[in-house]
């Protein structure tokens, strides 16, 4: 496999020098992260290491379009078994692809290696009030920031500190554009999971009424009837936003909503950036008796669940420091556990390529299994986690 990662880096970059004309240049993202966790009944710690590496470039000819990302992934770890990135995910986010572009270079017990295209999609844009997109592309259609259940393309982690690049769908894409202000977006999407591939065919409309986005969607998600709304806007100085998901789920109607609302603030002559939202989810745990059933559901094996509370509250502050250094805290809370993560962080600028950030993972709950809940609570299982972080652009 070591083979196939030299030759995919091979087509990316030597394609770009072949092609130099119509490609004027190649983007880069480099992630270097050093983590240590804590040991518990559900995680072996220890030291780790993570290394992404992200190259991307495209080819312009007429109205046609053709880009690609490609990535490698090697994870370093001192325990067998162990994973740096236990507490936020892969980092390479991802579920459901079929097509096959994404291969194991190493497996075993301190390496994890693996490459893959996150981007290969081509485009046609005939005029101004057109775009059809076919491959592996990046689609989202959340209005609220971090919780956000009517999304219905692989959402991000909300507790997630590497938010750079959102995960590659195998999808057409039909894109229309009848007004300045509205949008009309078509998506045929098939995807393979552990349980089983599913079907999603969603049409969805966007538009500017007053100082209010409107938006709305409907059709067939994971071969389920679906629709969902959203709308964002703004009262007074604070931005409120939106958004609601109705779906049939077997016999059953399941409603998946999230309200927010986030600002900017002075405190102490430096800016704080804040951001409030509350998520009841019907597909989550009313209590810690039923976060076994949740973890075993189909919605969770499709990646559609970025926390397991039927209703969790989230909470995030950025306050400015210094015009180069930049203090963060999170705080995700499952109201029906009670549970409760932090993640404070801090981040400097190093150059306007370069930037050095670190941050903790605290969980506060029950921790201690039982025979009729084996999951006591959602945070309380995390274990404490420290990761220091290097991130270069190029």
């Amino acid at each position: 496999m070591r083979r196939a990662a030299a030759f995919a880096l091979f087509v990316v970059l030597g394609g770009a020098r072949a092609l130099h004309a119509q490609l004027p240049e190649i983007r880069g993202y480099y992630l270097n992260v050093p983590t240590w966790s804590d040991s518990t009944a559900f995680a072996t710690g220890g030291f780790g290491d993570l290394n992404r590496l992200r190259l991307m470039t495209g080819i312009r000819h007429a109205d046609f379009a053709l880009d690609v990302a490609y990535e490698q992934l090697l994870g370093l770890t001192q325990r067998a078994g162990g994973n740096p990135v236990a507490v936020f995910g892969g980092v390479v986010p991802g579920g459901g692809e079929w097509l096959p572009l994404e291969w194991t270079i190493e497996s075993s017990d301190h390496v994890s290696w693996r490459h893959r295209f996150d981007r290969v999609s081509l485009s046609w844009t005939p005029g101004r009030t057109a775009r059809a997109v076919a491959g592996r592309q990046a689609i989202s259609w959340a209005t609220t920031l971090y919780l956000t259940p009517a999304d219905p393309f692989v959402p991000f982690d909300p507790s997630d500190p590497f938010r750079e690049y959102r995960a590659g769908v195998d999808a057409i894409r039909l894109q229309l554009f009848p007004g300045p202000l509205s949008d009309i977006d078509l998506v045929v999407r098939v995807a393979e999971y552990s349980i089983g591939r599913t079907v999603t065919a969603l049409a969805r409309g966007r538009t500017v009424w007053r100082s209010w986005e409107l938006s709305g969607w409907l059709g067939v998600l994971h071969d389920e009837a679906a629709l969902a709304v959203g709308a964002t806007g703004a009262l007074g100085g604070v931005a409120v936003r939106g958004e609601a998901e109705l779906r049939e789920s077997g016999d059953d109607l399941v409603f998946r909503g999230t309200v927010g609302l986030d600002g900017r603030a002075q405190a102490f002559d430096r800016d704080l950036y804040y951001v409030f939202e509350y998520q009841r989810d019907g597909f989550g745990a009313a209590g810690p008796e039923e976060l076994t059933r949740v973890v075993a559901s189909d919605a969770f094996a499709r990646g559609e669940l970025q926390v397991l509370g039927r209703d969790e509250l989230m909470a995030q502050g950025s306050y400015q420091l210094h015009p180069l250094w930049t203090l963060t805290l999170l705080a995700l809370t499952n109201l029906d556990d009670p549970s409760l993560l932090l993640t404070p962080g801090v981040s400097h600028s190093l150059t306007d390529e370069l930037t050095a950030s670190g941050g903790l993972f605290l969980g506060f709950g029950a921790d201690t299994p039982t025979r009729d809940v084996p999951l006591p609570s959602e945070y309380g299982l995390v274990p404490a986690f420290v990761y220091l972080s290097v991130t270069v652009f190029f």
